[in-house]
């Protein structure tokens, strides 16, 4: 049993301690009413579905793949949407709550206002349809690549690893077909192509958010006069910004309501750079009067528009992730009404509000978690560092659409933190090297000064700024998304088909 504190100090410190640490039992039971409150939606959508379909042949199919739908939609709240608005949570420039409160707003306001109208039924051609044998092996496939994509998603948001949504779902339209129809139904190059993006999209996320990074630190950062530097260059960053949500929404958030010929998404990008230079400009020039001329002054003039960013982004991945995730309801509903397997066909738009509510819902419930993983346990992020993950993250996704590469906005955007986090360390690596050297070119006849000093150089040479416990536990997860959801889709075709 731990001895009881003696002194006031120790009193008041204990006290202290103890106040700040939530109770378990507190933290069991909030557990339990977040699983009772997910379990609650999942009720009512399975509820309401019976009802709105009584009279509907296929009844048991649309119940099941409606309350399953529901399932996935929670998750992809709590584990998904953690990469929008994470390194905003983590600079400090976002609250917990208004990080949640913006990200449930405008990834619903994506998923329904400029959800994709059309959606594949196998998800990017993973499998062939014409090799599925009977509409309810079809539709089997369907529920059970769901089911499969939200259990492990869910797994995985309790380790705390951030994981694709698409792939997750991916994996679960493989695993199920297979099951369903044998091998020679997987289409292997789209397969390939999947697989390669398990390394381009966070390499590439992170190579572009260093670059900014890197640029920002070396033209305003390391300058003499901070202020008159930002006053140059943070308009042009803004400017940059605003070119790619820009383009980024023109091609992928907007493609339901708006299909631009690349010359107007091309102007798209100009007008919103050059007006956004314009008026950033004065702004950018007043907000830095008075500030005194350090790097945390510097940070504060990304505050705002990284929170712009997070609700960009947050639209974006509503309008883009949603539809993937709610396909293969949307499938089942289609192939129930039709009595057939078609390639694509059209999402309603009450699996589409089903998505984006249980999204929210998840969200509001789970997400915290994963957003302190993004945000704060990677490496510590500032909102200079976490304005570059987020224009990393628009750029990226429009070069790869640019260049036909299947990426992943997950990915991205943890690749993006990755990315600031080791170029961190490797500056900060060099740094104290040359200040090694100097000490020994300085103190040529002091060797116990220069011995002391060496050591404690040594000492923090070897500090990480990246926690490499993360990034094994987080690339582990990236590389057996597909095999696994695969094999628990497999696993429960087996089982729930007849």
């Amino acid at each position: 049993m731990a001895k009881a504190p003696k002194s006031g100090e120790d009193i008041l410190a204990h006290s202290v301690l103890t106040q700040n640490m939530p109770p378990l039992a507190s933290q069991g039971s909030q557990i339990i009413i977040n699983l009772a409150l997910a379990m609650l939606f999942m009720g009512v959508v399975g509820v309401v579905t019976y009802i709105y379909f009584e009279q509907t042949p296929g009844l048991v199919f649309l119940v099941t793949a409606a309350v399953v739908g529901s399932y996935m939609a929670l998750n992809i709240g709590a584990n998904d949407v953690a990469n929008n608005v994470g390194p905003a949570v983590g600079s400090g420039a976002l609250t917990m709550g208004g990080a949640l409160i913006i990200a449930a707003t405008f990834e619903a306001a994506g998923a329904i206002l400029a959800g994709g109208d059309v959606v594949s039924t196998i998800s990017k051609g993973i499998v062939d349809p014409s090799m599925i044998a009977t509409v309810d092996s079809f539709i089997w496939i369907m529920i059970s690549a769901l089911a499969a994509g939200a259990l492990w998603i869910n797994l995985a948001t309790w380790v705390g690893a951030p994981v694709s949504t698409t792939h997750s779902i991916v994996g679960g339209v493989l695993g199920a077909g297979a099951a369903a129809a044998g091998l020679n139904v997987i289409n292997w190059p789209t397969m390939g192509a999947i697989a390669a993006s398990w390394v381009i999209s966070p390499v590439l996320g992170g190579l572009i958010a260093a670059t900014f990074l890197y640029f920002i630190k070396t033209k305003i950062l390391y300058q003499e006069d901070k202020i008159a530097a930002a006053r140059r260059w943070v308009p042009v960053m803004l400017a940059i910004m605003a070119a790619a949500f820009g383009v980024y929404l023109a091609i992928k958030g907007l493609k339901r309501v708006w299909k631009p010929e690349l010359e107007m998404v091309a102007l798209v990008g100009l007008v919103s750079a050059v007006m956004t230079y314009l008026l950033t400009r004065p702004v950018v020039h007043k907000a830095s009067t008075g500030l005194e001329n350090r790097k945390k002054s510097v940070h504060k003039l990304f505050t705002i528009p990284l929170i712009f960013a997070a609700a960009l982004l947050s639209f974006a991945h509503g309008a883009n992730d949603v539809a993937n995730a709610v396909g293969p309801l949307a499938a089942v509903v289609a192939a129930v009404g039709e009595g057939g397997i078609a390639a694509k066909v059209a999402i309603p738009i009450w699996v589409m509000v089903l998505g984006a509510v249980g999204l929210s819902i998840g969200l509001l419930l789970f997400g915290p978690k994963l957003i302190k993983t993004v945000g704060q346990e990677i490496t510590r992020l500032n909102p200079t560092r976490a304005f570059c993950v987020a224009l990393s993250a628009a750029i990226t996704v429009i070069a790869a659409s640019w260049l036909g590469l299947p990426v992943s906005s997950t990915h991205i955007a943890v690749g993006g933190v990755f990315g600031v986090g080791f170029l961190r360390e490797g500056l900060a690596h060099r740094k104290r090297q040359s200040m090694g050297l100097m000490i020994d070119m300085e103190n040529p006849d002091d060797p116990k000064l220069s011995d002391k000093l060496r050591g404690k150089i040594a000492k923090r040479l070897k500090r990480r700024l990246v926690r490499r416990s993360h990034m094994l536990r987080i690339a582990g997860a990236w590389v057996i998304t597909v095999p696994s959801s695969a094999a628990i889709a497999a696993g429960i075709y087996f089982i729930m088909a007849p």
